[in-house]
């Protein structure tokens, strides 16, 4: 198919020690004790994932190149780090501003930031059923809003690595519905974004892309469906649309639902998509879900079943057809993702398919090296 498609994928960072987390869950806790200790639910099923690197420290430079080594090899051209910073500051950073920012080869790919501003639950993993405990809430001050954007355009995008679609630095934000409640309005919510745009430039560069995130169906306590998208995105200002995973799209409606109904269930969707909105769609490829290591206390999950690299490959070649039309610049996808391991969705090696789902990439789209793709 050619490398000319722009293959961004999601990174998660908390496989690293955080100090809000070791106030929770004590010294040394990373999400890789979750995944060391999830469970076998029913017959047949592959837990607990075992990660090939074994439990690598993701704030440590030499671990990070490691990543960004078989990430560039295999046809990656973006990490889109998962980004958090509630009203008291930031949270789980330490993975992008000691291990990538500090990675010797950090120029071989580009990093982007997707802002996850949803509340931050007690579910790592969650400890009874009902509601769990809120520990952050996503929603924030627009004075928060302003020290964000403040520290994001003098911190990352002056990075020489730092991802820009057509010059443009790229920022995205996960939980529209919980942005529109920390302004209080939509006039409110447009005119953040505006100043946002105003500060970019004022910066030097030509403009701010402003991506959002889209779901139809909440796959987290807590997430909202948002009201009339296709109406409402484009209106607050935003440059482009995608979505995270797929089961945001299609609800899993059986124990084990197979991969490929999953796959034919959202590039239908994905097609509707790319036809109703004003502003670009990048489609997304999901690599599998299984969140049970997260939420075993509280009952089963259903789960994504066959999500091999054959299958997985196969969604890549689809979704490449779906953007062939447009031009080089938009032919944009996003990937789910680098390191979701208790969502049951990674492209790092395990001990069972090694290399297989970066091997996909690499396959369909090819290798290219470029300076700051």
């Amino acid at each position: 198919m050619g490398q000319d498609t722009t293959v961004a994928c999601y990174y998660f960072p908390n496989y690293h020690i955080d100090q809000r987390n070791v106030a929770l869950h004590g010294a040394g806790w990373s999400e890789w004790e979750v995944v060391k200790h999830a469970p076998v639910m029913f017959k047949g099923h592959e837990q607990p994932k075992v990660p090939a690197w074994g439990y690598t420290d993701e704030a440590d430079p030499t671990a990070m190149a490691q990543k960004i080594a078989a990430a560039a090899d295999h046809g990656i051209d973006v990490f889109i780090f998962d980004w958090y910073w509630y009203d008291d500051g930031p949270y789980l950073q330490r993975g992008l501003e000691e291990g990538f920012l500090h990675a010797p080869n950090n120029e071989r790919i580009a990093f982007a930031l997707m802002w996850a501003n949803h509340d931050w639950l007690d579910i790592h993993p969650q400890r009874a059923p009902g509601q769990p405990p809120l520990l952050y809430q996503g929603r924030v001050t627009p004075e928060t809003f302003d020290a964000l954007t403040d520290h994001v355009i003098n911190t990352y995008f002056t990075h020489p690595s730092y991802w820009k679609v057509g010059g443009c630095p790229y920022f995205s934000i996960y939980e529209l519905s919980t942005f529109l409640e920390s302004f209080g309005s939509f006039e409110a919510s447009r005119e953040a974004l505006a100043r946002f745009r105003v500060k970019t430039k004022h910066a030097g560069f030509p403009d701010l892309h402003l991506n959002a995130v889209f779901f139809g169906h909440p796959a987290l306590p807590g997430e909202k469906e948002l009201p009339e998208p296709e109406d409402l995105i484009p209106a607050l200002g935003f440059d482009s649309v995608t979505s995270y995973v797929w089961i945001h799209h299609v609800p899993l409606d059986s124990p084990q639902t197979p991969y490929e109904r999953v796959k034919r269930r959202y590039l239908s969707f994905a097609e509707r998509a790319m036809q109703r909105f004003t502003i670009p769609y990048y489609p997304n490829v999901t690599v599998g879900w299984d969140n049970n290591p997260r939420f075993y206390r509280t009952g089963y999950r259903p789960i994504i079943a066959g999500n091999t690299p054959e299958a997985f490959r196969s969604a890549l070649e689809e979704v490449g057809r779906l953007l062939a039309h447009r031009s080089p610049q938009q032919r944009i996808l996003t990937l789910n993702a680098w390191n979701e391991w208790t969502e049951g969705s990674y492209l790092e090696p395990d001990t069972r398919y090694g290399m297989g789902y970066l091997k996909a990439i690499r396959e369909v789209f090819g290798v290219r090296q470029e300076e700051n793709k």
